[in-house]
């Protein structure tokens, strides 16, 4: 158990995280929304720089195993990462954007196979045999995984649906002696090389992870919800987006806005004091951070009474050294900031 300042500290940066998913990480009116007429979707990995500016999500990023070191645009790759926020109670199964979210994820990667439905990891994922049905070698073509059967499983429960059908797909796709497989073959058989549709390719089996996810598949059906959904984070949240009360900047996230209405917390790994002004290094004061408990230490400056378009500057002075950080840094106070996709969710 947290102390009750750390409590706080935890709670604060929690509703930050939880605030922000949509801004960091769902893109909107792109091709392939607009090819499935979506709104848009939570792409898989949004580059660092997500944090200073939106436009990040039509950077590249780099897509493992291949040789090539191939990219592809941050805002073009889909992977099934957002269920967690169903299924671990900060999102509403019903909830628009992941609705749209998995309209994407099964239009793209979902498979079906003669012993039920898989899907890949994400697009153009390099960890599989080839084409050819040659072994991995460092690349090739990811392949559909049991595991995330059992995870779509834990969606259609969270909707209202019997999970029995994803846990049978499961089983189908065990070997001889019951094991579960990491991937199965989901294109046409290559039967010299014993790859057939929906049985077991030549990655790792078993898989303990597709194991542990069957068995909470299990045990979710018996409870009625995810076995894994933190009590604490569905008492907090329940499903729903929060408004949070502070904006976080760290040395290794560095935000570039704060809301209107928000407080600007300054996280540093040491104890500081923090050198901050207004508009230009206006009405400076200095502040000494405070530990956390939560491994920072921080301060949070009053800017909540700033209007839009001001600003914020800071450095800092490291406490047991006395040495000056040596470089400035700004926050722009900024109206609330709802994008058209979420405006439909209120």
């Amino acid at each position: 158990m947290l102390e009750p300042s750390a409590k706080t500290w935890a709670l604060r940066l929690a509703d930050f995280w939880n605030e922000n998913a949509e801004r960091w990480l769902f893109v909107e009116d792109t091709a392939l929304a607009r090819r499935l007429k979506i709104s848009g979707y939570y792409v898989r990995v949004a580059p660092e720089r997500i944090l200073q500016d939106r436009r990040a999500l039509q950077d590249y990023v780099l897509v493992k195993n291949h040789v090539d070191g191939e990219q592809i645009l941050a805002a073009e790759q889909i992977g099934t990462e957002f269920l967690q926020l169903v299924r671990l109670g900060l999102r509403d199964p019903k909830d628009p954007l992941i609705k749209n979210s998995t309209k994407v994820v099964d239009a793209i990667l979902k498979t079906e196979t003669p012993t039920g439905p898989v899907w890949h990891r994400y697009n153009r994922d390099g960890y599989g045999e080839h084409e050819d049905g040659r072994p991995y070698d460092g690349a090739g073509r990811g392949r559909g995984w049991p595991l995330l059967t059992g995870e779509g499983g834990h969606y259609e429960l969270a909707l209202g649906a019997g999970p029995m059908p994803y846990l049978q797909a499961m089983t189908a796709t065990t070997s001889p002696c019951g094991m579960m497989p990491e991937q199965v073959w989901d294109e046409a058989p290559i039967e010299w090389r014993r790859l057939l549709p929906g049985r077991p390719t030549g990655a790792a089996m078993p898989l303990v992870w597709a194991h542990a996810e069957f068995i909470k598949l299990l045990a979710s059906r018996h409870l009625g919800r995810p076995f894994d959904r933190p009590r604490a984070v569905w008492q907090r949240y329940q499903g729903k987006r929060t408004t949070c009360t502070h904006a976080c900047w760290w040395p290794h996230a560095q935000i570039c806005d704060v809301r209107v209405g928000s407080r600007l917390v300054i996280a540093l790994p040491e104890p500081a004091m923090i050198h901050w002004g207004r508009n230009g290094w206006k009405e400076i004061v200095d502040m000494e951070t405070i530990d956390t408990g939560i491994a920072f230490h921080a301060v949070c400056l009053d800017v909540d009474r700033l209007a839009a378009g001001e600003r914020v500057e800071f450095t800092w002075k490291w406490r047991e050294s006395g040495d000056w950080h040596g470089r400035d840094y700004a926050v722009t106070v900024t109206p609330s900031r709802i994008s058209r996709a979420e405006k439909a969710c209120a």
